[in-house]
């Protein structure tokens, strides 16, 4: 008996000693979103808690509130409460490298989603973006070819903020594809809130100040539905032509609509999965990828039921979002 009661207690000792190690080893990942505002980035949450729920680790969420000095303090906060890696999409790429110098010196694997960090920086684990340049090209032919169809060679642009490395390879690869093409790009008109409200200025705005633009294109989901609620207003609805990057229900039902011809769809779901993945990679010793630039698809109208582009929707956005 004495021998039994030993041996019970021993096995109890072992499992309570046991519990917070086992406890300790589950990871947890922060994502630091520059604003939860925004859809796009409540999406890339979606990806960042879906995928680590997969692998097994505990989730927490900051928002920047489109503050660099929040985003540091957001940081710091994650840090201090033992979080052990950190998905991010920054407030800019211009603001990246505090931050980075200081995850670097604690030892904690960070991974960019859709905004990558400023360019020529090394010390992250992974950026998880669009291939911004290659869409920049594809979107700008696109939407110099629709304002050809329309009888002009003027387009304009409502743009993701210039502060951004995302934003620059855009443009960068729509300048070029204009120059290419034939097509002027009349006026280029940066967002700094991201709505729709703010689009529709924008593109009244600039119709009204360039009266021949033929096509517009948007460079964020917003841009898109802001133009299409403009031309609409005008009368200018397929006279006009409207691309967008992104993609999200309200856009695609616009596509279905007419209202605009042409979504490069960008994974914000899949950034989140991926960043996470990468993270979670640095931390158990897999292979990383530093830089993983994903394809935005073009869907039109006609493609948007297929399953092909059923499938990389599913990677954009949440289901029933």
């Amino acid at each position: 008996m004495n021998i039994l009661k030993a041996l019970c207690i021993a096995a109890l000792s072992a499992t309570v000693l046991a519990g917070p190690a086992g406890a300790a080893e589950k990871k947890t990942v922060a994502y630091i979103a520059p604003s939860l505002d925004i859809s796009y980035w409540q999406w890339v949450g979606y990806g960042v808690k879906k995928q680590a729920e997969a692998l097994g680790m505990d989730y927490v969420e900051y928002t920047s509130e489109n503050s660099p000095a929040k985003q540091m303090d957001n940081a710091r906060v994650a840090v201090t409460k033992g979080v052990d890696a950190i998905v991010i999409g920054p407030v800019s790429s211009t603001s990246t490298p505090p931050l980075l110098n200081y995850l670097q010196q604690e030892n904690i694997p960070v991974a960019f989603a859709g905004i990558g960090p400023q360019p020529g920086l090394t010390n992250f684990t992974s950026a998880v973006t669009a291939n911004n340049y290659e869409t920049g090209k594809a979107q700008g032919k696109f939407t110099c070819d629709l304002a050809k169809e329309r009888g002009g060679k003027e387009v304009g642009m409502l743009s993701l903020p210039q502060d951004r490395e995302n934003a620059q390879k855009y443009l960068k690869g729509a300048e070029e594809a204009f120059a290419a093409e034939g097509c002027t790009l009349a006026q280029m008109l940066e967002t700094r809130g991201l709505t729709v409200n703010e689009a529709v200025t924008q593109a009244n705005d600039m119709l009204t100040a360039h009266p021949d633009i033929k096509a517009i294109y948007g460079m964020y989901d917003e841009a898109g539905t802001g133009a299409a609620k403009v031309l609409a207003t005008r009368g200018l609805t397929g006279k006009v032509g409207v691309t967008v990057a992104d993609g999200s229900p309200t856009t695609i039902g616009l596509l279905k609509q007419g209202a605009i011809q042409g979504i490069f769809f960008q994974e914000a779901v899949g950034q989140g999965i991926d960043g996470t993945q990468q993270v979670y990679n640095a931390l158990t010793g897999a292979p990383v990828t530093q830089n993983l630039a994903l394809v935005m698809p073009l869907v039109t109208a006609d493609k948007v039921e297929s399953p092909e582009a059923q499938k990389v929707i599913a990677r954009v956005f949440p289901p029933n979002d």
